[in-house]
């Protein structure tokens, strides 16, 4: 399997960037055009294959589809690494992404019992142990340049805590997420972990990583990595859980469902668009945003519109907080056909200089629903605590914010003779004030996170500027 740059100036990848394997692209984040890398194609996905995964334990289904897109990684080493990352200690139920009824027709899949008590501890847990994998293959050290609006960083270093042979850099919006989310990242003391709290916006924080990664000299020299779902390997590890969800809410492979996703930097969702693009049976895939609806604003006109700082609205759900959707280009490459040029203009020209783009008049944008199954909605403060309080009532079951707005947008597109799928994206006890504000009381904390917003904080601040960034990262180097 061969990975090109969705900014590579023919689909062949025989552009500016040749074409790489999945180590190659695992280690090293953003392709050196500030493309992000694709397979060459979608390996596909028959019913029978689909019949004889339905009864896998979820470790061997990650192996099967990951191995896939792997052949550079033996495939006794590929399973091993599989089963080490999905175990029932770890996640919490043999499931490790169990399914729940809402009643008529809606599900919910949970994906939050993982060490952070979010999804994205999903992917982060199985890129832990690529990476540790591959750095000791080659005998490197990499330092990992990342940035979170919430649930990224502590899942990133909560695996990769300890972890031979790198170190972590995480950035994060200076007071823009809950304390619970600051108190998970903050408190670590592992040597290996650096925290640096930014002046901005998350969307300024993607823009240091970016910036550092299209340094190409400083990026070899310092030998610097992403865990950001700008990096493939935590993608495709996000599309095992669409198959995983799928064959609990069906009883064959001709069945069609739909997946409702809470998204903000588009990188959950684009992994539902991978498993489509397989031939998974989806019907729709459904992009829940919250007041900061620059995605939703696309698929319902065509114009994708980044906002600046000043113009992100602080919201209730923060994780979504982001105006800027960095896997977006990967679904914008396969919408137009895969033309490396008008993505690098798009994305390389267009939206630095104009702030956006407009795909309305393109014919294959006005067929996108049918062809790619999206369809998007928001949701607001007062109606996601309204749906909060409501999934409590109802099936007594706390959900947290960005969920929330998961399962508001889903009743919108909800089709009695398809089964929906709502994402979860966290623990209610992450958004505790959201969650007091809605039902009046407080959410369930486990015991193991008990007093952690009182531990000793370790954390550096400072501005949003890239240079600054860079010479924290050469300090510790030495």
């Amino acid at each position: 399997m061969n990975y090109l740059s969705t900014r590579a100036s023919r689909p062949s990848g025989t552009g500016s960037v040749p074409l790489k394997r999945f180590c190659e692209i695992l280690l090293e984040g953003l392709a050196p055009d500030g493309g992000l890398y694709l397979p060459e194609s979608y390996p596909q996905v028959s019913a029978q294959q689909l019949e004889a995964w339905r009864q896998l334990p979820y470790a061997d289904l990650a192996f099967e589809i990951l191995s896939l897109y792997i052949d550079d990684i033996p495939a006794p080493d590929l399973r091993d690494i599989c089963r080490a990352t999905y175990t029932e200690a770890l996640f919490g139920s043999p499931q490790i992404a169990p399914l729940k009824s809402l009643g008529a027709g809606m599900y919910l899949l949970g994906l939050s019992n993982g060490p952070t008590l979010a999804f994205k501890d999903m992917a982060m847990q199985l890129l832990g142990h690529l990476f540790e994998y591959e750095l000791v293959r080659r005998g490197e050290q990499l330092n990992i340049l990342g940035a979170t609006s919430g649930d990224t960083g502590s899942a990133a270093e909560y695996a990769m805590r300890g972890k031979q042979g790198v170190r972590v850099f995480m950035t994060s919006p200076h007071g823009r997420m809950s304390p619970f989310q600051q108190a998970q990242m903050f408190s670590l003391q592992d040597a290996n972990i650096h925290n640096l709290a930014i002046e901005g916006v998350f969307d300024d924080c993607q823009d240091i990583v970016k910036a550092v990664s299209n340094d190409l000299e400083f990026k070899r020299a310092y030998k610097i990595g992403t865990v950001n779902s700008i990096n493939w390997a935590r993608l495709v590890a996000q599309v095992v859980y669409y198959f995983a969800g799928y064959f609990q809410a069906t009883r064959t492979s001709t069945e069609r469902v739909s997946f409702a996703v809470p998204s903000g930097n588009f990188g959950n969702v684009c992994a539902g668009h991978v498993a489509r693009m397989m031939g998974l049976p989806i019907e729709r895939l459904v992009v829940a945003t919250n007041e900061n609806d620059v995605l939703d604003e696309f698929f319902r006109t065509g114009v994708y519109r980044v906002r600046g700082s000043t113009d992100t609205f602080e919201t209730s759900s923060p994780s979504r907080d982001i105006s800027t959707a960095s896997n977006f280009e990967r679904f914008v490459f396969d919408l137009l056909g895969r033309d490396g040029a008008r993505v690098q203009q798009l994305f390389g020209v267009d939206l630095p200089q104009k702030g956006c783009f407009d795909l309305s008049a393109d014919p294959r944008f006005q067929e996108a629903q049918r062809r790619y199954g999206f369809v998007s909605g928001k949701s607001t403060h007062a109606q996601r605590l309204h749906t909060i309080r409501q999934t409590y009532e109802q099936w007594g079951l706390m959900v947290d914010p960005h969920t929330a707005d998961g399962l508001k947008v889903a009743r919108e597109h909800l089709d009695p003779q398809v089964p929906m799928i709502v994402l979860e994206t966290a623990l209610p006890m992450k958004f505790a004030s959201t969650i007091v504000e809605a039902l009046g009381c407080s959410p369930d904390r486990p015991a193991a996170f008990e007093g952690i917003e009182a531990l000793p904080k370790r954390v550096r601040l400072m501005s949003a500027d890239v240079e600054q960034v860079k010479q924290f990262i050469v300090e510790q180097c030495k």
